[in-house]
């Protein structure tokens, strides 16, 4: 496993242990040859290179890297603008490098290994002569995981200026798959990761983000998969763009049934200067390859993102269960109402108490105060350590929100440094939530961030942040930027988001922070490898986030899904919903309760006491098992998933009904990822009767449901498997 170098041929081989890449070097062009399951290495493989038309030229290869000008009318990987203005170009190959490991990108997020026997990479090198324009395209297999990554760094070793006016992560050509089908996360605030599912066809399907960010819209992730694909059965192919900013995604099927696919940084608003010397790293996009369906797509997804996306403390430590004090107080509140709720927390056995929006400044309504983050003394007349202290001498952590990228109008910040946000000169500052952004492109700027949270950090006893987002970016201009970089304003912003987050969470690593983005709108693998969890969805009503965490584990692992219990009437959608089922819901994820603890009955609060005893139970399963998805809330009224050990002795089962169904017939649900093996012992967390089942009847007959008469039902199981002799 790992690359085969055929340097007669000029073939590469990609090997991992379940999947094949091949490309040869064909006229001086990196040719794709093959993708898919694994391959056995034999001499010769050159008979494996799709011959094309003598007369089509560069229109009809498959290639690695296409480029703009010179024969292919395909999308292009890059663009490059020459200092006389023309912007045509011709890489050709010029050499090869192999290395242990995987080498981390400057300046960006990026998978990792910890061991240099974990993964190959490969560096095709490539040169225009002409310019002196040099790309490096880097491909890094996964021995152990039908994984490849892949990025490109550009460099100018030409004598004259280069502009890049499209420099794409990567490129594929599948020259033998026809009837492909695309599969994508779509949706908007407090709606996100609904799945989008359609057939391709000639032409172009794109999905994209022009907001700055990942966005609500469209998530920086899409799979191919064959029109006979299910959750179990069926080739995938993943794509997940390492990034935070705006992207694109796009599937171009062209007249001969081939199709190319193409990831990377929106070429929409993007130019780079590229100076003679410079050089340019794109983000990275995961490959993953499955030939056992969606469900092995994102468990592949899931194991490689916990556990070499993220990283630090909070990577394999236990989540801690929390409440959060937003839809219980909003802006409302003072240090005796914080205090009531965290001493109901205590009593109730959860670990942390998060403080949310309205603590600093003058913020009593979202439309003031961003950007001075100190303790606001009229709700917390002996400060914030006080508030903080107090609660840890209950017994439970403190947490804090923070939204630092953001500066209101009516601000001291602002009255003080009016050009700190991005906009441009003589147009007006388009507000959203009262606010404007700040220029991350600016050292000062995140110079005065970093310095505001350590004061905070350095003073109070915070173990968690909540960074939250809460806009898109507009007037992309920067004040810190010449004329001729202004296109490059975008970008630099993530650069300097990174730059930040890099700095914090290195001096800070025992704090565990939370991203947020008005929930989704930054969920993307760029967070996650400075922040290992994700505030879902801002939408916390337990039907809804049937759908929320069901899309969002198509690609991204449950120990980075933020989920919560909230209050009913739910405060987004008005629905009523059973206490058991919010919490069956909101325990598939990292647990917490969203919502004023001293309303609870006395029944309710031994409801979730239970709900708190039973996640401390399960939560390294939830958050460290294998996900299974077992019935899809897109495909009817009922929903269910489990989560299944690494050895496969333990595993716990949801499922949900939303309607009530009448005269039904009882209904059977068939578990997935046992050992066929083994017995298990199975209970009910309604009833706690054990029962002892095979895992292959288990698998394959399933496991009878109680019969549902009222909406809204849920029922859990835990299985764990029975030591015999």
């Amino acid at each position: 496993m790992g690359i085969i170098v055929q340097e007669n041929t000029g073939l590469f081989h990609l090997q991992s242990v379940g999947m094949s890449y091949l490309i040869q070097i064909k006229d001086g062009y990196p040719i794709h040859v093959y993708w898919g399951g694994n391959l056995k290495h034999r001499e010769p493989m050159a008979d494996l290179l799709i011959h094309t038309p003598e007369k089509a030229g560069l229109d009809r290869l498959f290639q690695e890297y296409p480029q703009y000008g010179s024969g292919d009318f395909r999308n292009p990987a890059y663009q490059v603008e020459l200092e006389d203005g023309t912007r045509i170009t011709e890489l050709k190959y010029e050499g090869y490098k192999l290395l242990k490991g995987k080498p981390s990108l400057a300046g960006l997020p990026a998978v990792y290994v910890e061991n240099e026997t974990e993964a190959e990479t490969l560096e095709l090198e490539l040169k225009d002569a002409y310019s002196g324009l040099k790309v490096v395209l880097i491909y890094t297999v996964f021995v152990d995981r039908n994984v490849i990554i892949r990025s490109a760094r550009f460099s100018n070793e030409g004598k004259k200026k280069l502009r890049l006016l499209r420099a794409l992560s990567a490129s594929v050509d599948f020259p033998d798959k026809e009837d492909l089908e695309i599969i994508y996360l779509t949706g908007a605030w407090a709606r996100e990761g609904n799945i989008t599912r359609r057939a391709l066809h000639q032409g172009e399907t794109r999905i994209d983000s022009k907001r700055g960010m990942s966005s609500h819209q469209l998530n920086p992730f899409y799979a191919l998969v064959t029109p006979e694909t299910t959750e179990n059965h069926g080739e995938a192919y993943g794509f997940s763009l390492v990034y935070s900013g705006g992207f694109e995604a796009v599937a171009e099927v062209d007249s001969f049934g081939s199709t190319r696919i193409s990831m990377g940084v929106n070429s929409f608003d993007f130019t780079w200067l590229l100076n003679p010397s410079d050089s340019f790293q794109t983000p990275e996009v995961v490959m993953v390859y499955s030939k056992q369906g969606l469900g092995d797509m994102s468990r592949t997804y899931h194991r490689l993102y916990r556990t070499r996306l993220c990283r630090g403390e909070y990577r394999d430590k236990e989540r801690p269960i929390l409440v959060n004090n937003w839809e219980a107080t909003y802006f409302n509140f003072n240090a005796e109402k914080l205090l009531a709720i965290a001493e109901e927390g205590e009593k109730l056995g959860i670990e942390l108490f998060v403080l949310d929006d309205g603590w600093f400044g003058k913020r009593d309504s979202d439309n003031s105060s961003l950007g001075d983050w100190y303790e606001d003394r009229r709700k917390l007349p002996d400060g914030l350590a006080d508030v903080a202290e107090r609660i840890n001498r209950l017994g439970l952590q403190f947490g804090l929100w923070f939204e630092p990228e953001m500066i209101s109008p009516d601000s001291d910040l602002y009255r003080e440094h009016p050009d700190w946000c991005l906009h441009v000169p003589g147009r007006r500052r388009s507000e959203a939530r009262w606010q404007l952004v700040l220029d991350y492109t600016r050292k000062e700027v995140r110079d005065y961030i970093y310095d505001s949270l350590s004061a905070i950090f350095s003073s109070v006893p915070v173990s968690y942040v909540k960074w939250d987002m809460n806009r898109a970016l507009t007037e992309m201009g920067s004040a810190s930027l010449p004329s001729e970089r202004q296109s490059e304003t975008s970008h630099r912003y993530v650069l300097g988001l990174y730059e930040l987050l890099e700095r914090i969470t290195t001096a800070y690593p025992n704090i565990l922070f939370e991203s947020c983005s008005s929930g989704g709108g930054r969920f993307d693998p760029g967070m996650l490898y400075y922040m290992p969890q994700t505030w879902t969805s801002d939408n916390t009503d337990a039907v809804e986030r049937l759908k929320i965490q069901y899309g969002t584990s198509l690609v991204y692992p449950v120990s980075a899904i933020g989920a919560h219990v909230s209050a009913v009437p739910n405060h987004q959608v008005g629905r009523i919903t059973p206490l058991d089922f919010r919490g069956n819901v909101a325990m598939s994820g990292n647990f917490g309760y969203e919502l004023d603890l001293t309303k609870f009955s006395d029944e309710e609060k031994e409801i979730v006491k239970n709900q708190v005893i039973t996640y401390k139970q399960i939560r390294g399963l939830v958050q460290k098992g294998d996900m299974y998805r077992l019935k899809s809330p897109f495909e009817g009224n009922e929903s269910a998933w489990m989560f299944v050990s690494e050895d496969k002795e333990e595993a716990v089962v949801y499922y949900f009904q939303v309607m009530a169904v009448p005269n039904a017939r009882r209904r059977t649900l068939r578990l997935d990822g046992l050992n066929p093996e083994l017995e298990y012992e199975v209970w009910s967390g309604d009833d706690g009767e054990k029962l002892s089942y095979g895992g292959d009847r288990l698998m394959q007959l399933g496991l009878h449901l109680a019969y549902h008469q009222k909406d809204y039902e849920s029922g859990s199981f835990r299985l764990k498997a029975i030591k015999l002799g």
